[in-house]
């Protein structure tokens, strides 16, 4: 007998190790793969380009194909799925369970009297060697049933939290996008001019150089020109990189890949900046119903409130009542198959003990969620008020900025009217046509930087960025023109 326990034992053992768990480093090819593939799945997700982009195909784009975006909505949707899920714990539990027994030999056994000490029986059995058994059972706790319902109450909070958490996501990636965009139109409509400067820049450059070289001119005033002509040259690189880091940026909130090529359609006109129609009190309260993050604060109170209710059930007796249909193969029973029911009852004695503990953690907890709400709250007021101030300030930095541009553009008229009359130098013709670029980039920086401003008052606000209508399921020529509708509507006036 000893012998077959130490087989047993050493088979288990070595049964044990082959099946232990290894674990193997990524291999090259795997993350070459990886590699391939994922460009490709990130390519072909893509609605392809076929013309020029309007400021509302990006925000169609980005709503439509911008990965961090699908992130956020695979995370609601995962909540969504753990909280439907854990509606099948209310029921009770049905559970059918089958088994084989068998033995080498009969399981017999004689019975000994405990009067005299003497074996009153012969060996006897009343088991067959071999025996099938099964049965179907249903029980239903109902402490767990009320734990199982609060439970399920949390989770269906918490995949609303990741909701409002989707939401937030696509409502900041909405004013980037709006940022974006009007950095990238400022680039796509000063490129060319920038092109032509830096030509038109390198070629005075290496004209100076060489008639200093050949000592044609004085020294120190060809070498003062030469400096002001690098000088130019590098803010108009300067200028020309930030252009092409917004069009990078842009590509990125839509979706496209780093190296797609694409053109953006050029509004005929910069929009200008509408005055304020709500008041500073208005747009709190706005804020105060609309904002994903308040909303998320009051589902994190609920959360808290429903532990409170937790910690009390716990503390009561579980009842629990069942009924099952029971079968055998013995042929020694009288009855093969029958009816079982009956209740039990349970109590966790050391929970009761803890109530007061769990009760009074519960309730910190809670009183934190309303604390954070309420400093949730605070911050979201503050950010009204910023976004609302921040418009302003910009509204009348951009009157500036666009009479700056308009001035400059008045004065490079000048000096290309004297330089045709060759009464205004080269040198002078150039720098004003840079000093032109750079007001015109500068009224567009101010411009784009607006155009975030007012898109952020709606994301202080906590408005949709898209209409009911729309779910990211269509394509993008319909989300684009559900966007314009909206934007359109709110561009005419600011909160």
């Amino acid at each position: 007998m000893r012998k077959i326990l130490l087989g047993t034992a050493c088979g288990a053992a070595v049964l044990l190790v082959g099946c232990s768990a290894t674990v193997s480093r990524v291999t090259d090819a795997e993350a070459a793969n990886f590699a391939t593939s994922s460009r490709v799945e990130i390519e072909s997700r893509q609605t392809p380009v076929t013309g020029s982009i309007s400021l509302y195909e990006a925000m169609a784009r980005s709503l439509k194909h911008n990965l961090d975006h699908h992130v956020a909505m695979m995370e609601a949707d995962l909540a969504q799925a753990d909280y439907d899920l854990s509606r099948w714990d209310m029921l009770p539990q049905i559970v059918a369970n089958g088994q084989y027994y068998g033995r080498s030999n009969e399981a017999g056994a004689s019975s000994l009297s405990l009067l005299s000490g003497r074996q009153s029986l012969e060996p006897s059995t009343s088991q067959e060697r071999d025996i099938y058994t099964g049965d179907l059972t249903a029980s239903w706790n109902i402490l767990d049933f009320g734990l199982s319902k609060i439970r399920a109450q949390q989770l269906g909070d918490e995949a609303l939290i990741q909701e409002e958490r989707r939401r937030k996501a696509i409502i900041q990636i909405m004013e980037d996008v709006h940022r974006a965009y009007y950095r990238a139109v400022s680039a796509e409509r000063l490129a060319s001019r920038l092109r032509a400067l830096e030509g038109d820049v390198s070629s005075a450059f290496q004209t100076s150089r060489q008639q200093f070289a050949l000592r044609r001119t004085a020294p120190m005033p060809a070498l003062s020109y030469q400096r002001e002509l690098n000088d130019i040259q590098g803010q108009a690189q300067r200028l020309t990189r930030d252009m092409q880091m917004a069009k990078l940026e842009l590509a990125a909130l839509m979706g496209l890949a780093p190296d797609q090529q694409y053109s953006l359609q050029l509004p005929e006109q910069m929009p200008r900046p509408n005055r304020m129609v709500m008041t500073y009190e208005e747009m709190i309260d706005q804020a105060l119903q609309n904002r994903p993050e308040i909303r998320e604060s009051l589902y994190a109170q609920r959360i808290g409130e429903m532990e409170i209710k937790k910690a009390t059930l716990e503390a009561l007796p579980s009842l629990e009542g069942f009924v099952g249909i029971d079968a055998s193969s013995n042929d020694f029973l009288f009855n093969n198959d029958w009816a079982g029911y009956g209740a039990r009852a349970s109590w966790n004695l050391l929970k009761v003990f803890s109530t007061g503990k769990r009760k009074k953690k519960a309730k910190a907890q809670a009183a934190l969620e309303r604390e954070r709400g309420l400093a949730t709250a605070m911050a979201v007021m503050t950010q009204v008020g910023v976004a609302r101030t921040r418009y302003e300030s910009l509204a009348s930095e951009y009157k500036t900025a666009s009479d700056g541009a308009m001035v400059q553009g008045d004065i490079l008229g000048q000096i290309e009217s004297l330089a045709k009359a060759s009464s205004a130098s080269k040198q002078t013709l150039i720098r004003e046509r840079m000093n032109s670029i750079l007001s015109e980039a500068r009224r567009d920086a101010v411009m784009a930087e607006m155009a975030e401003a007012s898109a952020h008052i709606y994301t202080a606000l906590g408005y949709d960025p898209y209409t009911t209508a729309i779910d990211g399921t269509e394509n993008i020529d319909t989300i684009a023109a559900d966007l314009k509708v909206l934007w359109t509507e709110r561009a005419r006036a600011p909160g």
